[in-house]
């Protein structure tokens, strides 16, 4: 699996996760229950992670729907 987006901000995932879903690619969220380590303040980021074969086409949709991609 390849990271295709890292943030601190849950709605952010949220939506991305809508977006694949509705191109029928698969994610997978990562660090969702670090919050609990660090007292739930929103310092550590969430990691979305999906399929290598995936990876080109999930990021073309995420940045045509204004996401900020880190280059990775």
């Amino acid at each position: 699996m390849k990271q295709l987006l890292r943030t601190t901000d849950p709605p952010q995932i949220v939506y991305a996760k809508a977006l694949l879903s509705g191109e029928d690619i698969d994610c997978f969220e990562m660090d969702v229950h670090m919050s609990v380590l660090e007292g739930s303040i929103g310092i550590l980021p969430r990691r979305l992670m999906v399929r290598d074969e995936d990876l080109a086409q999930a990021r073309r949709i995420l940045k045509d729907n204004d996401f900020e991609l880190e280059d990775l």
